[in-house]
This record gives C-alpha cells, sequence and structure tokens, in this order.
C-alpha cells in the first residue's frame, strides 16, 4: 500500500528496533539507518524549469477515468484480469491489479500491518486517489529530541497474531495521525528536476523559505535527490516510496526493505513463529508494478470553472498562499537521469506543465508532528516541519491537513501558522465576498 505518503505519509524511520526504549538515541541508532543516509549529494538534474505564472509546456494529462497517461500501454480489459493471467510489468491494467490485489498471509501479509493492498488507502475517486485512511505514529521527545516508539514511530493498527498486535506506550507523547495521501500523477511528480525544486525554494521570502531535504534514493547509484513523496518529503523516487509502504503498510518484504519489522520491538519475522515466509518475500517484481502504475495514472482534474472560481484563485495568489502552493511546475525534458541515475524521464511525462498547488517542500506552519525524517542528530530539525499538501483533488477530501483533523477550508486556512501567519492573517482581512471566491477556488481543485 502506498500511503503517503501519508507512502503521505511514509517514513523511514520505521525500520527495524530491537533495543529497549531506554538504550535508543540518535546517535546509537546511526547504524540502523545507514542505508537511509546517501554516500554524496545530490546530481545535477538540468537547468531550473518554469513554475508559477511562468509555466508554459504543454498540460498533463488529467482525469478521473482509470486510463493511462501515455507511460505505459493501457493494457488487456482491466475486468479480464486475475491472479492466473496477470502480467505485472506488462501494462497499466496489470499494475493495477496488483495494486488492488488483497495480501494474505501466505503472500506475506503482516505480521504487522496497516492494509491488506495499496488500494485500500488509495481509492478516491479511482484507484490511486486519497482516502480517509490515517496511520497512526508516535514517539517522545526530549529536551527538543524525538526518540521513536519501540518498534519505530509507526505503530501498524492490525496484526495477524492477537498477541503481536502493537500498543501506544503512556511514555511516547508525541503522538501524530497522518492520512493517506493521493498518488495519482506522482509520475509527474518524479519527473520533476531536484533543480527546479531548489529555484521553487530559492525564490520564496526569507521568512516563507521551505527546505529541500536531500534523501537517498535507495535503488540509485548512493547520491541524494531532494525527497518530496511522503508528509515529511522523505523519498525522492516512487520505487523507495512504494518499497517503503509494502512493508510498513503490508508487512511484505522486497529488496530495499528485505528485514521485517517488530512489533514493539519484539523480532516477529521469520522463524519467530509469526512469519512463514523468508524473507524478501517479494522479489521487487510488485514494488515496480506499483511504480509503474503509479508513473502511468493521470493527475486529478479540476472542476468546473466559474466566474467565482476565477476570482478565488487571483485572490489566493494575492494573499500569498500561492508562495508554497504553487499553481504550476514544468517537468523535466526527456532523457533526463534522474533518481540517482536509476530513471530516465520518459517522453510521456517529459515537459508537462502539472498543477499540483504544492512547491513539495518542508514548511513549519504551526501544525508538524514532531517527528523527524529520521531520529538522527542532522534530521531533527524537520521535526516540526511538514511537507506542503498537494491541493490537486482537493474537491475529494473531506478530512484535511497532514492528521485529517481539519474538516472544512477555513479550518485547515486557520491552523496555517508559523512561516504562514502572515498569510493567514492578509486572509482573515479579507471581505465575505472575497473569502467565498477562494472557497469557490478550492472546491474546483
Amino acid at each position: 500500500m502506498l500511503v503517503s505518503i501519508g507512502l503521505g505519509t511514509i517514513v523511514v524511520t520505521t525500520a527495524v528496533l530491537t533495543t529497549p526504549l531506554a538504550s535508543q538515541s540518535p546517535v546509537k541508532q546511526h547504524t540502523r539507518y545507514e542505508k537511509f543516509i546517501p554516500r554524496s549529494g545530490a546530481r545535477p538534474e538540468g537547468p531550473a524549469r518554469p513554475f508559477g505564472v511562468r509555466a508554459g509546456a504543454p498540460e498533463a494529462k488529467t482525469g478521473f477515468d482509470n486510463l493511462t497517461n501515455g507511460y505505459f500501454p493501457q493494457g488487456p480489459p482491466f475486468d479480464s484480469l486475475n491472479k492466473d493471467n496477470v502480467v505485472p510489468l506488462r501494462s497499466f491494467n496489470d499494475g493495477r491489479f496488483v495494486f488492488e490485489e488483497v495480501e494474505t498471509v501466505a503472500e506475506g501479509l503482516g505480521p504487522t500491518y496497516n492494509a491488506q493492498s495499496c488500494r485500500e488507502c488509495h481509492q478516491n475517486i479511482v484507484t490511486g486517489g486519497a482516502s480517509q485512511i490515517a496511520e497512526h505514529r508516535t514517539g517522545h521527545t526530549v529536551n527538543g529530541i524525538f526518540y521513536e516508539s519501540l518498534g519505530g514511530s509507526l505503530i501498524q493498527s492490525r496484526a495477524t497474531y492477537p498477541d503481536i498486535v502493537e500498543h501506544v506506550v503512556d511514555t511516547d507523547e508525541t503522538r501524530s495521525f497522518r492520512m493517506s495521501t493521493n498518488t495519482l500523477g506522482n509520475g509527474y511528480v518524479e519527473c520533476v528536476s531536484d533543480s527546479t525544486l531548489l529555484a521553487i525554494r530559492d525564490a520564496q521570502p526569507d521568512d516563507m523559505r521551505g527546505s529541500a531535504p536531500e534523501v537517498p534514493v535507495l535503488e540509485g547509484d548512493g547520491s541524494a535527490g531532494v525527497g518530496r513523496f511522503g508528509w515529511k518529503c522523505q523519498h525522492r523516487s516512487l520505487i523507495s516510496f512504494a518499497s517503503d509502504a509494502y512493508l510498513n503498510e503490508v508487512g511484505i518484504t522486497s529488496p530495499l526493505f528485505p528485514d521485517e519489522n517488530t512489533s514493539s520491538g519484539v523480532f516477529v519475522g521469520f522463524g519467530s513463529g509469526y512469519d512463514p515466509l523468508a524473507d524478501p518475500e517479494d522479489d521487487g517484481t510488485d514494488v515496480q508494478a506499483f511504480a509503474n502504475f503509479i508513473r502511468s495514472t493521470k493527475a486529478p482534474p479540476r472542476g468546473p470553472s466559474t466566474p467565482d472560481v476565477f476570482y478565488g484563485a487571483r485572490h489566493f495568489t494575492e494573499v500569498g498562499c500561492a508562495i508554497c502552493h504553487v499553481s504550476a511546475i514544468v517537468t523535466a525534458p526527456a532523457d533526463t537521469v534522474i533518481n540517482g541515475g536509476a530513471f530516465i524521464v520518459p517522453r510521456a511525462l517529459a515537459n508537462k506543465t502539472i498543477h499540483p498547488y504544492s512547491d513539495f517542500l518542508l514548511h513549519d506552519i504551526g501544525s508538524g508532528d514532531g517527528i523527524p525524517i529520521l531520529p538522527l542528530p542532522q534530521w531533527q530539525y524537520t521535526a516540526p516541519m511538514i511537507r506542503t499538501a498537494p491541493l490537486w483533488g482537493l474537491r475529494t477530501r473531506n478530512r484535511l491537513m497532514h492528521d485529517g483533523l481539519s474538516f472544512t477550508f477555513d479550518d485547515a486556512i486557520q491552523r496555517h501558522a508559523g512561516q504562514a501567519a502572515n498569510v493567514t492573517a492578509t486572509f482573515n482581512a479579507l471581505g465575505d465576498t472575497e473569502k467565498a471566491q477562494i472557497m469557490a477556488f478550492l472546491d474546483s481543485l
């Protein structure tokens, strides 16, 4: 399953922990996270592409129609596919079938997990969209330093045996939900060059400038990339993102994440009596199918345009919302090498204008969850930060912000403090007509 991310939402801090909580420290855990520390900085990915009002490349394909954007062929009729005839890496429809497939214990589900398929958390309005499903993260913070819970910051909500269901311990007072995010159109997002995201960051005013964490591309050459997937921008590539989610949400190991999670720090993997399959349980085929499917999805489409929507978009920009919720970004040219050399931007996703209404950067707007990308000293600064939520597809959601605890657009706006405090104050100073037009605009996304 891909929770956003949530994979909104998937964070690599869920790696296996077997040491007692009292012995945990950001320094001592360093060796546990060596794979998540890049060996070198981000590689060049070409010049920055246009963004905001300067975007002018052809439009990316959009639609809630379960049709490919052209990256992969559509394939055989979806209704004709079953477990016996599916070919995971053949087509969009095959990838969708794998994305929707309900996993069983015999296929590697668990022992601890959150969902039985990717679709379980990503299906609104079509497969790959957002949902009402949230994951649960905890830990505790001492003198400004975050420490994970016994089995990692992610508390899996389900298990294959009753005695290994994870629970929150009283001492873990840093607690939060993270909502499953939309994955539609994320193939285009992956093909936005690092240099473009850095240019967006550098164009922002000092007091609203976002952070662009350089994170590892686990399938790459060891160099870093600018993170963009997950609520903490913890992944740069969809392969890394999908591998993380397959383990941490469904409990299925794969080459990039070959070790089972613990249950509150207790080993429950193969050989423990709780897990019947040796690791890795997926040879990488399912993970690649997930990534191919997401790369082939169309971006969320806009709703009807009206005069109120038109003027609402103008006010949205005037008050400063578009500084972080960037209205348009152009993807990298075809044949650009990205993801630490592991992926080449294909023509179907290249030089396309997308309208995600996000800068895909981290900001401190006063509503963060207090959990860093990793419980290591170099990542502690990310604890109060959260990724700018992409607003495309916003009209299909009724649980807003990273934790899903805002229920109206105004609720969400009023929670914007910190770096967004001046923007919120400017919005609050508008007249009722201008505010209503902004709401109409948001409801068109």
